[in-house]
């Protein structure tokens, strides 16, 4: 189970979630969409403290963590429950693909480097991508990084798996295989939380579909809802303007 609680963040004058309340279930697959900057990529960002939240409680199980006052080894807990895909890949350009994924398992698990390699290589194989272990991020291609990116964060398990619109930087042509990788991981019942434009994979693999706006959550349900059914007229306008009403 994960819960935010009332989740504020401004930068500055500006607000960009305005009290954020959400929870997750085990094995859920939640998918968020809305125009850009209505505080999609903020939120998620805020739930492993790569932005810290101004107000606001976030609880992983166990681990609760208060945005306001909290202690380094909480949010260090905190973020070994989570696994964070990144739009832009944020491989180490430095190593290899195998060593990309071994490096999380070494850092943050403590495995020694010998287990993490193989470990690396079975999630190479895992994800398509088993010849590749040898080569670096620049002599990959942009769906093959961000696969790569994706098996980083499977390595470490965790409990909730956030992506960062993981298509977007992508050309049209490598889209296919990172949402065919995420389609995968959906089927395992890994619990994802997933910021995307992508709205026909919104449509197929989310169990519930949340629209952002203003930096709240406007409307949310299942994908049949709130394509076929929405009630709010912000998100109605949306929707037209992405060609899917």
């Amino acid at each position: 189970m994960i819960k935010l609680s009332n989740i504020h963040k401004s930068f500055g004058d500006t607000r960009v979630l305005a009290g954020i309340d959400l929870e997750i279930q085990q094995g859920e697959i939640i998918v968020i969409i809305g125009s850009s900057g209505t505080g999609k990529s903020t939120l998620l960002r805020c739930v492993n403290f790569l932005e810290q939240a101004d107000k606001g409680q976030i609880a992983i199980d166990d681990i609760q963590v208060d945005c306001q006052n909290h202690t380094k080894s909480e949010v260090l807990a905190l973020r070994r429950k989570t696994g964070f895909v990144f739009q832009n890949y944020a491989l180490f350009a430095h190593m290899t693909a195998r060593q990309n994924i071994a490096e999380g398992l070494v850092t943050v698990r403590g495995w020694k480097k010998e287990d993490a390699l193989k470990r690396a290589q079975q999630i190479l194989d895992d994800i398509g991508l088993g010849e590749k272990g040898d080569s670096y991020p620049a002599a990959l291609s942009g769906g093959q990084q961000q696969r790569v990116g994706i098996g980083r964060a499977m390595a470490l398990q965790p409990e909730l798996l956030l992506f960062d619109e993981p298509t977007s930087a992508l050309d049209p042509e490598w889209v296919g295989e990172v949402l065919s990788l995420m389609k995968k991981l959906a089927t395992q019942h890994q619990t994802m939380l997933v910021v995307t434009h992508e709205m026909q994979f919104a449509r197929e693999v989310a169990d519930r579909v949340i629209f952002m706006a203003e930096g709240n959550i406007v409307e949310q349900g299942s994908p049949q809802d709130i394509f076929g059914n929405p009630q709010d007229p912000r998100l109605k306008k949306f929707l037209r303007q992405v060609g899917m009403e």
